[in-house]
């Protein structure tokens, strides 16, 4: 008997032996299973980045501004402590990872405690352009295309127009934005290392990080912050504030940050200014001037124009596969 004269079930079985086995692989080709593009990522993370410190504006009323940032990250660093047990990673990591994950605690820590004593004083889209200013440099670095130096113009002029910082007007929260914008800098360098290390998954070293920040931040706002324990409202508030400012935005920078460039991602920072006006708008009624929407649009169409090398990279390696439609890997480690 010949698989010719088998009945139509067996059919199957003689189709089969020309393509794989494999549940990836349909009719001989790979069926790609599609991930979230890394810039849905980076939207996610925009949006909760200024949408829980708009509540802790609110919440700033009923706690110290240095006690809401305890609470931010302590509150984070419990939910990761749950969810992933951060000192099993910190343990069965060599001394470079660990040091690379204590220095990354540390700039959460101080950073996030900059931040709020910025915000406390200043717009929140103020802070948030000059949050970009460092990441500049860091988005430079990458241009390699006239195409692209041409986004980084476009949206360095929506920072420009977002900005309207008067120096006069609150040195000291001016003085607390600039020292955050520095920190979220070396915060982008880090967690970039971090996202890409081959030792650590990135949420994995968050949580570890987030361990060390809300070690480092008790000594500068846990006394602000026990007047919140005694206060269920405040408590919750601040719960609520550490998961959208530390769990969620951090998560999906993660997330983005193993599939994006750092010169990229630096670039898709000038994205927060923009964020942050209309969540200003929405949450706090901080309503913005022409010249501010114009801004907005610029940064918008700087992100719109500008190409990922990375990126192209992957789809030329993806395309140049072999005749059986296997595609050979990427490097991805393509930083600029």
């Amino acid at each position: 008997m010949t698989l010719d004269s088998l009945p139509y079930g067996a059919a199957y079985l003689r189709l089969s032996m020309y393509t794989s086995d494999d549940s990836t692989h349909h009719w001989g080709r790979p069926m790609q299973h599609r991930k979230p593009p890394p810039h849905v990522y980076f939207v996610v993370s925009a949006v909760f980045h200024y949408l829980g410190p708009s509540f802790a504006v609110l919440l700033f009323a009923r706690v110290e501004v240095l006690g809401v940032a305890w609470l931010r990250i302590a509150s984070a660093a419990v939910v990761f402590a749950i969810w992933r047990r951060p000192w099993r990673t910190l343990r069965a990591l060599d001394p470079a990872t660990q040091r690379l994950l204590i220095a990354w605690g540390v700039v959460l820590a101080v950073m996030n405690c900059c931040f709020y004593e910025a915000i406390a004083r200043l717009p929140l889209s103020t802070v948030a352009a000059i949050e970009f200013l460092p990441v500049v440099a860091l988005a430079a670095i990458g241009m390699r295309t006239g195409r692209n130096a041409f986004a980084l113009v476009l949206a360095v002029a929506g920072v420009y127009e977002l900005s309207h910082v008067q120096l006069a007007a609150e040195p000291l929260g001016l003085a607390f934005a600039f020292a955050n914008a520095a920190l979220f800098a070396t915060y982008i360098v880090l967690a970039h290392q971090v996202a890409r290390h081959p030792a650590v998954s990135g949420i994995d070293g968050l949580a570890a990080a987030m361990l060390i920040a809300a070690v480092v931040v008790t000594p500068l706002g846990g006394a602000q912050a026990a007047a919140a324990l005694g206060d269920p409202v405040a408590l919750l508030a601040g719960i609520g504030v550490g998961i959208c400012s530390s769990v969620i935005p951090y998560v999906t920078d993660q997330l983005a940050m193993a599939q994006l460039s750092r010169a990229t991602y630096s670039l898709m920072v000038a994205l927060l200014p923009a964020i942050a006006t209309v969540i200003g708008v929405v949450v706090l009624t901080q309503l913005p001037t022409a010249g501010e929407l114009a801004g907005v649009a610029l940064v918008i169409g700087g992100v719109a124009v500008h190409r990922d090398m990375d990126e192209d990279a992957g789809k030329l390696h993806t395309t140049s596969g072999n005749k059986y439609g296997r595609a050979r890997p990427a490097n991805s480690e393509g930083e600029a």
